[in-house]
């Protein structure tokens, strides 16, 4: 089987799971709602991250999303039926992480998009400006749909979703925030930290707003690479 009709295959599995679709609308309901909080009770002093705030909390959906995805392989003798169809475990594998990518990046967008215009609504003029805002919301895509395809790699590694989300969920909410407070220089190369920098006004360390998500980026794709090495080395 080719790449095109692997893909078709792996979207019809997403779009018929209701826990994958779930996982998607999750996305911009937890983050809309983290950041209108946040927005009522904003100091004013970094306007972009008081608007898209909630992406903190989004992206914790997003990874849930692409861990659900890829681990729901490994139950009931799933990824079987899916090598028989494409042997070809690279070219799988391929499709199964666009098949992830592609819907998220979409619902990121549309989720930066509402987030804006709420945060806009809710701070007023004190809110950020278009441009930095339009650059919040594609940031936000863009960072959403790295976490998502960084949780698939790992939940590719770890062949449970879990134990995916038992290690990166307690990271993120308690973890990154800790190392965070005690160096920031090396929190700045964590990734749910490195890419969240698009989401700031103003953001005094190394990195730049698309350095940041560059920094993701590559901690995606070190996830992803261990993943298919781990699935091209181990029996279905």
């Amino acid at each position: 089987m080719s790449f095109a009709p692997a893909l078709h295959a792996e979207w019809i599995k997403v779009r018929t799971l209701p826990s994958l679709v779930g996982g998607l609308a999750a996305i911009p309901v937890v983050t809309t709602a983290f950041s209108a909080l946040a927005a009522a009770d904003a100091d004013g002093t970094d306007p972009l991250f008081s608007a898209f705030f909630g992406v903190s909390f989004g992206q914790i959906a997003a990874i849930a999303f692409g861990t659900t995805a890829l681990s729901a392989e490994f139950r009931g003798g799933a990824l079987r039926l899916s090598l028989a169809a494409v042997p070809d475990r690279r070219r799988w594998f391929a499709a199964k992480a666009t098949a992830i990518a592609l819907p998220v990046l979409a619902v990121g967008w549309f989720t930066g998009l509402i987030t804006l215009l709420v945060g806009k609504a809710v701070l007023g003029a004190s809110g950020p400006g278009w441009a930095e805002g339009l650059r919040g919301a594609v940031g936000c895509g863009l960072h959403l749909t790295l976490m998502a395809l960084f949780g698939a790699g790992i939940a590719a590694v770890l062949r449970s979703g879990v134990a995916t989300l038992s290690v990166l969920i307690p990271f993120l909410l308690i973890v990154s925030f800790v190392i965070g407070d005690m160096s920031s220089g090396v929190a700045d190369l964590l990734p749910d930290r490195a890419g969240q920098v698009v989401l700031h006004s103003a953001w005094d360390g190394a990195l730049g707003p698309w350095t940041g998500l560059g920094v993701t980026a590559l901690w995606a794709a070190a996830a992803l690479f261990a993943g298919l090495g781990s699935l091209r080395r181990r029996d279905a």
